[in-house]
């Protein structure tokens, strides 16, 4: 039993009462949530609940970073609302299943690590984009339908009053832990909104407003689409845009509560287990998910560190969706709205705005455009891929132009270029332009012990300077190269003089994970 509670990380330093606590409120934060995003796709309210219940009950239990909280998300809802409305609920749940098995892959592959290429600038652009995102889902909170069922804003009485319970909420989980820590303050706020509204019979909208949650167990079947090369054709573009927007949004979460709570997860860990919920969300009818920012940022400011506060969240939600759903539907959406509003505040990485004129204006501009990506397409992967393709690009061109050259001639009246700075497509230019085949002696040394060959425009450049300098009639010697260069120009011993001295010792930073 005791190699058990180790397994789900359930020690003595585990505060159990916070981690039900914290478990409880971020399971009343998912419902409206998991609703929101199952219609955004065009699927039934307890498609979104149930996809919330598997995913984030399985890796509560298996995955890489406890106190991270996993759900049916809007970036997933985005991907496959097409395949919904063309071909139906049961393509989805395939497509889901499909997608959770290439998670699996890219974990057992350890691609979890490739989050390392990720700039701290596309982190803050993601992330700020995301709070706004989550700070602008809230005003459609201030509408209701009008007798044509369009939506418009609310006026008079129901806003004020909507617009007070949710100050209200706002206030209470602003001050309450300035005052005390012992329960979590959005749960409060809920409870106390939720008070006033029934005490006073206060009319406002209520989370049964939005869509009924009674329902059963997630019930298990067997998507029902033809097993056959067309539908898989169809289902993969589908499912490898779910897997990657998933696994990004998930690692990136991952990255961010680590920082939060100064601790380490493990990111292969948590493609595996991300996967291994999807699959399990496609067969239990459920819609697919990962990891959720907001509601882990709910979980984490609530005291919980364990994973004991995820299991609650996922149990907690079946029951409110098999029992408690009478309930359930009669909270009321202003104090929902005021935690996810003071969620959006937390998100937001305001120290990010103080660094405007000490950053590098590449990083200015890569946060920002992210930022806009974001919350123009609100498809957060997308938005990631371009930064990091731009702060790509930008480290290219910053590095093409740091390669130089030292020259001097020795007693032997032999010339040698001592060569700093990275040797790659970007600064192949720059390179040949430092040497000076016509008036060169006989004989050129060129010194790469500081410096390194990193691909096949720089080992391409290496091949024509000697040709270069063959054509002269002059002799080139090439020292230091590492390895790699020396095992791709053996083929060209005829023309090209590599030095076998030993090369500087590089150590490399493993991932064990």
């Amino acid at each position: 039993m005791k190699k058990i509670f180790n397994l789900f990380d359930f020690s003595q330093k585990v505060d159990y009462k916070n981690e039900i606590l914290a478990g409880l409120t971020v399971a009343l934060a998912l419902i409206p949530e998991a609703v929101a995003f199952a219609l955004i796709a065009g699927l039934s309210p307890l498609t979104g609940l149930y996809a919330a219940f598997v995913v984030g009950l399985v890796t509560a239990v298996l995955g890489g970073r406890p106190g991270m909280i996993s759900g049916a998300t809007g970036a997933v809802a985005v991907v496959i609302v097409a395949l919904a409305i063309s071909h139906g609920p049961e393509y989805v749940f395939a497509t889901v299943v499909l997608a959770g098995l290439i998670q699996v892959l890219a974990g057992v592959l350890k691609l979890g690590k490739l989050i390392r290429l990720v700039p701290h600038s596309v982190i803050f652009g993601f992330v700020n984009g995301l709070a706004i995102i989550i700070f602008m889902s809230q005003l459609n909170q201030f509408k209701v339908p009008n007798a044509a069922g369009e939506l418009e804003w609310m006026t008079g009485t129901p806003l004020y009053t909507y617009l007070g319970l949710v100050i209200t909420a706002i206030l209470i989980i602003w001050l309450l832990p300035k005052l005390t820590k012992v329960v979590p303050a959005t749960l409060v706020a809920i409870l106390v909104v939720f008070g006033i509204v029934a005490a006073f019979g206060i009319d406002t909208k209520t989370v049964g407003d939005i869509a009924s949650i009674k329902g059963g167990f997630p019930p298990f079947h067997i998507p029902m689409v033809p097993f056959n090369l067309d539908t898989l054709m169809l289902i993969l573009p589908y499912a490898a845009i779910m897997a990657g927007v998933g696994l990004i949004e998930s690692l990136l979460t991952l990255n961010i509560i680590d920082e939060i709570t100064e601790t380490r997860g493990s990111g292969n860990k948590e493609c595996v287990a991300q996967g291994t919920a999807n699959v399990l969300s496609g067969f239990f009818s459920g819609m697919g998910g990962c990891a959720m920012l907001g509601q882990s940022l709910i979980n984490v400011s609530s005291g919980a560190r364990a994973r004991l506060s995820g299991i609650v969240a996922a149990v907690s939600l079946l029951i409110f969706i098999m029992f408690g759903s009478g309930v359930i539907e009669l909270l009321p959406m202003a104090a929902l709205t005021g935690l996810m509003i003071m969620v959006a505040v937390g998100t937001f990485e305001w120290a990010s705005l103080r660094t405007f004129r000490r950053m590098p204006k590449s990083d200015i501009l890569v946060m920002v455009l992210v930022t806009v990506v974001t919350v123009i397409l609100h498809n957060l992967a997308l938005a990631v891929l371009i930064g990091v393709i731009i702060s790509a690009l930008v480290f290219a061109w910053d590095n093409a132009k740091r390669i130089r050259a030292r020259k001097r001639i020795d007693e032997e009246g032999v010339k040698h270029y001592e060569i700093y700075g990275p040797l790659f497509f970007g600064s192949v230019q720059a390179f040949n332009d430092k040497f000076d085949v016509l008036n060169d002696p006989k004989e050129v040394i060129v010194d790469f012990s500081e410096s390194r060959v990193v691909d096949m425009s720089g080992i391409e450049a290496l091949n024509k300077l000697t040709q270069r300098y063959h054509k002269q009639g002059k002799t080139l010697h090439l020292r230091y190269l590492s390895q790699d260069c020396r095992r791709l120009l053996s083929n060209a011993d005829a023309i090209i003089d590599v030095n076998i001295l030993e090369d500087p010792t590089y150590k490399v930073a493993v991932d064990k994970a």
